[in-house]
């Protein structure tokens, strides 16, 4: 899963894995920030950056151990790098870019803004979401790196999903 902030992804992620019975890897850095919020009543700050993309390839490593085909991520460090840039003015971790660009996802399901708002304490930007959206996918184009843009309800982006791993999965 990669996109937008609230355009379905952590949602989308639990419907995949319980449809192929497999594991899927949560957000790391909505934990932690969640955690800091509630703690400090702060947000992301450019030294909480290499500590929640550590986290998320630790994540990411455990439960890929735990898999044979498939491993669905609700996110990854591609997403954590273009927010870095979006927030700190092109600012990102160089550890993180590196990381980030080096193309390990068979596809990235890329998630449109067409899903409603749901507003927590961390999502900031509901006016935003076009924009962001156009960033996302100028960065998966930027890396040549396979992917689909998922739209529609929360049923049309599961089958179209669906749709899509399968066919990626007969490849296989």
């Amino acid at each position: 899963m990669y996109g937008p902030e609230s355009t379905g992804k952590t949602t989308l992620a639990e419907q995949l894995a319980e449809h192929y019975r497999t594991q899927w890897v949560p957000e790391f850095m909505r934990d932690y920030l969640q955690k800091k919020w509630d703690s400090e009543k702060k947000l992301v700050e450019k030294k909480d950056l290499i500590p929640i993309a550590k986290g998320q390839l630790q994540l990411e490593d455990e439960a890929a151990q735990k898999v044979e085909n498939l491993l669905i991520c609700d996110t990854n460090l591609l997403e954590l790098k273009v927010y870095s840039e979006y927030y700190y003015n092109g600012f990102c971790p160089s550890e993180i870019k590196t990381k980030a660009t080096k193309d390990k996802y068979s596809i990235y399901l890329l998630t449109y803004v067409d899903t409603p708002w749901e507003a927590d304490d961390l999502r900031d930007r509901p006016e935003n979401r076009e924009e962001m959206f156009r960033i996302f996918e100028a960065e998966l184009k930027k890396h040549d790196f396979p992917y689909k843009i998922l739209k529609g309800n929360k049923k049309e982006r599961f089958e179209n999903a669906i749709k899509i791993i399968d066919a990626l999965l007969k490849k296989k």
